[in-house]
Parts: structure tokens; sequence; C-alpha cells
């Protein structure tokens, strides 16, 4: 399965829920690589410091910021179980590479009015992507949401009819994801943030279960 992780808008949390969810998956026993395709590299930053940090090689992290993307994944996943895309902000090339090379496209969102609606023009490469992939499963994330907060519940009830659907399980708002960036690790690595964890264990189960 090819999961991409897109978003126009930057800041939206798309690298730390690439990371947690090729994490999680390797954590099963799954064969998971993960494709840096943001020019910024964050992913692959991560990874670097990963290795500083002494720590073991969870799963492959690999640099491909290039629109031939939709070729080259597919060739790729043929050797493991799942890849994970994190997908790069405003480039619509790239961007439109990824889409065609996925099965899955998640797109996180905060729970804000301005967040509450990928933009129209990531929504028109969806339609786009469509065209030639109509088998592709598209999905909003709500992201770095604090569950009991009037706005947070307002995006969901906004979301809730909305084409592409939101999901269901959503990732709270929590410092333990940054800190955890900070030194090359994943909260199941750290201690004292279960919740975390168990928020990204239920967000891979509910992608299992419009995949499967």
């Amino acid at each position: 399965m090819i999961v991409a992780l897109l978003n126009q808008k930057g800041g939206s949390g798309k690298t730390t829920l690439a990371l947690h969810l090729a994490g999680y998956w390797a954590s099963q026993g799954r064969r998971v690589t993960m494709i840096d395709a943001d020019p910024q590299g964050s992913a692959l930053d991560w990874s670097e410091q990963r290795a500083r940090e002494g720590l073991p090689r969870l799963f492959g992290v690999v640099g491909l910021a290039r629109d031939t993307l939709h070729r080259e994944a597919p060739e790729l996943a043929r050797e493991v179980d799942h890849i994970i895309i994190d997908g790069p902000p405003r480039v619509a090339g790239l961007m439109r590479s990824a889409l065609l090379a996925a099965d899955l496209v998640l797109i996180p969102v905060q729970p804000s009015p301005l967040d509450g609606w990928a933009s129209a023009e990531m929504l028109a490469l969806l339609d786009e992507a469509h065209i030639y992939r109509p088998q592709l499963i598209a999905c909003f994330v709500l992201n770095r949401c604090a569950a009991r907060t009037v706005i947070a519940r307002e995006t969901a009830q906004a979301l809730a009819d909305h084409d592409p659907p939101v999901l269901q399980a959503t990732i709270g708002q929590r410092v333990a994801f940054a800190v955890a960036a900070q030194g090359g690790r994943l909260v199941s690595e750290m201690e004292h943030a279960g919740s975390a964890t168990a928020e990204i264990a239920a967000l891979a189960n509910a992608i299992e279960g419009i995949t499967s």
C-alpha cells in the first residue's frame, strides 16, 4: 500500500504523521519505506538525527522530491509492505505525481476555520488524479486537535459530510511529538507519551479499516 500525506498548507503536520505511521507499521513487523518528497527534507533530517543519536533503524527514508514519483514509488513498493510519502507544500508537479502514485491520500488539517477545508487547488488536483486513478481513496485527518474545544467540534462537524470524508481517529495537540522529533525518536520510544502512541495506533487501524 502506498500512502501519501498531502496538504497545500505548510505546518499541517504531514511529516510527523508520516514518520509515526511508518514507525507504527514497522513495529508491527511490516516492511516500510518512507519517501521524503518535500524539498525541505524534514524526514531525512529526522533520520539523520536518529543515526547521530545511535538509535536503531526502524525503516528506510529516501529523498525523492521529483515529479517522477508516480513511476518510481510503485517500483519501491514491490520490495516492501507499505510506502509512506511525505508530500510537499505548494509544489503542484510533485503533488500531482504523489497523487498518481498513491493508493490512499491523507490530508492533515488542524481544527481552525482556515484549515477546515483543503485549498481549492488541492481538491482540483485530487479530482484530476481520480480521472487516472478512480480507485484512489482520500480522507481528511484532524491533527493537532484539542478534542474538547468548540472549534475542534465545529471543524469535525463541518467535515463530517465533506468529500473527501474525515477519519474518526484524531491526533491531539501534544508536546510529545515535538520532543520526540528533536531526538530522532517516535513517541512510542518515549516515557509518558502513552496517549500520543495510542492515537497513532488508532489512526493506523482506521487506515487499515478503510483500505482492507
